[in-house]
């Protein structure tokens, strides 16, 4: 392992986050791509797959803007893989809803998916990746608690 000075550690955690964002998107369109789906429906129809949210609650999740939400909902909308609900705690938020032709799409990768995954665990092992997930998911979280630290006192995160 290369040895880094402490002030190059945030250099590299983010370079590194940075490449695998883009391989994890690269392997999401590839296991997307034969559905019919592109990454970043997948992503959208992941976030509303255990219960409706609203744009804005899909974007937070995300980690993106709801803006670049609201375009790929009304995308899913107008491909029947979504449909918009009533949201009884904000009246012009409505919700996002995957529909049963949007949960055949989710199941469809399902079996790439698990190729996939059996891939990374034979390259990585079931223990070693379960600890990369789990540091992966410190650091996002010690990120959130330190973003009130930031120089000019803004609060960055979520």
């Amino acid at each position: 392992m290369t040895e880094h000075h402490e002030t190059d550690l945030l250099s590299a955690a983010a370079l590194t986050a940075f490449r695998l964002n883009g391989q994890f998107l690269a392997l999401a369109e590839t296991l997307a791509r034969p559905v019919g789906l592109t990454a970043a429906w997948w992503q959208v129809l992941g976030a509303v797959s255990p219960a409706p949210l609203s744009v804005s609650a899909i974007a937070r999740e995300m980690g993106v803007t709801r803006q670049s939400v609201q375009r790929i909902a009304d995308l899913l909308v107008d491909k029947g893989l979504a449909e918009y609900r009533s949201n009884p705690a904000h009246r012009r938020a409505k919700l996002v809803a995957m529909t049963p032709a949007g949960r055949d799409a989710i199941r469809a990768i399902g079996p790439a998916h698990a190729d996939a995954t059996r891939a990374l665990c034979e390259e990585t092992g079931v223990e070693e990746l379960t600890t990369i997930v789990e540091g992966m998911r410190a650091l996002s979280a010690a990120l959130d608690r330190s973003a009130g630290q930031l120089p000019d006192g803004r609060r960055g995160g979520k």
